[in-house]
């Protein structure tokens, strides 16, 4: 669920600050929300989260109670800024599932290309978190940590297990920058150019992720062959959905950016950037639209290898 499209900083790999002159900013409204309700039963996992910063939503500890009342899982992704006493203690209270922070360095470079956000106050933050699930006796929120691994950031990538060991944190997703919204930002994609340079970054990573079970961090990554499709999309678009602040039902995040007539880039190729939609819950049941038949004929495109064109060159499958 995009919870929110408005945010307090403005990092600049993100599509936010990239299109700031044509992003449309909202919040999820409430009653939108309680629109999913009835499938919220049948859902293993809702996570409120957008290209925003969730806590700014007026309403965010109201979305958790009602969608953990409705008895799935919930999670949310967050800049770590705006945590505080108070909502560290909601977050404990209400059992929020999984609370991710958003990070891209271990040094000041997180800061610079984070703008607006402190490393130091994230980090506190997440230690205030997991000493409050200590004094309650409470086991969730899981703490995740969402790395966004950058061509700058590589030099000080082994020093990331050493930085995040000991805060308590379950898991830690290192992502590179698929979705590239300006020019500029080329040079931070990591895209290994042939079969060695993959190896080379692979070994980093590698060398990563065993120094995190030495000191009990669990690390994972996710990293583009050369030259090769993957065989299924990442979003997981035929069990997974995203649902805009406007009610629109969109397959994946990449689709649903609240932006048009912008541009972005793969592989150094530009593309005109086209929004998905099969319907909007403020007019028709969520179920109605996930099976009706051009949605459909979308998830099952990935089963047949003929693509939609919005998924043909999309990085998550590059």
């Amino acid at each position: 669920m995009e919870v929110t499209s408005h945010c307090n900083a403005a990092c600049i790999y993100c599509p936010r600050t990239a299109y700031q002159d044509k992003w449309v900013s909202r919040h999820l409204p409430l009653e939108t929300f309680k629109k999913i309700l009835p499938a919220l039963a049948r859902t293993r996992l809702v996570f409120l989260q957008g290209w925003g910063e969730p806590f700014l939503h007026p309403d965010f500890f109201r979305l958790v109670s009602l969608a953990k009342q409705a008895g799935c899982q919930v999670g949310t992704t967050t800049n770590g800024m705006l945590l505080d006493a108070e909502k560290i203690t909601k977050l404990v209270e209400l059992g929020i599932d999984t609370v991710a922070f958003s990070l891209a360095g271990i040094d000041g470079k997180n800061d610079k290309v984070r703008q607006g956000t402190s490393l130091r106050t994230v980090l506190e933050n997440i230690q205030a978190l997991q000493q409050a699930k200590e004094r309650w006796g409470k086991a969730k929120p899981a703490i995740h940590i969402a790395y966004m691994l950058l061509s700058s950031g590589l030099p000080a990538l082994a020093k990331l297990p050493s930085v995040l060991a000991s805060l308590g944190i379950a898991q830690v997703v290192i992502s590179t920058l698929d979705f590239v919204p300006s020019g500029e930002l080329l040079q931070e994609a990591l895209w290994p150019a042939n079969l060695r340079e993959y190896e080379d970054l692979q070994s980093q990573l590698q060398a990563v992720v065993e120094e995190g079970k030495r000191r009990h961090l669990e690390i994972h990554y996710q990293l583009h062959y050369p030259d090769k499709k993957r065989p299924t999309c990442t979003e997981n678009v035929p069990r997974a959905m995203v649902i805009a602040g406007d009610g629109r039902v969109a397959p994946c995040v990449f689709t649903n950016l609240p932006v048009s007539g912008v541009n972005y880039w793969v592989k150094g190729r530009e593309f005109p950037y086209q929004r998905v939609s099969f319907g909007n819950i403020n007019e028709s049941p969520l179920q109605v639209i996930w099976r009706q038949p051009g949605y459909r004929r979308f998830r099952h495109s990935f089963e047949r290898g003929d693509l939609a064109p919005s998924c043909r060159d999309c990085p998550k499958l590059g």
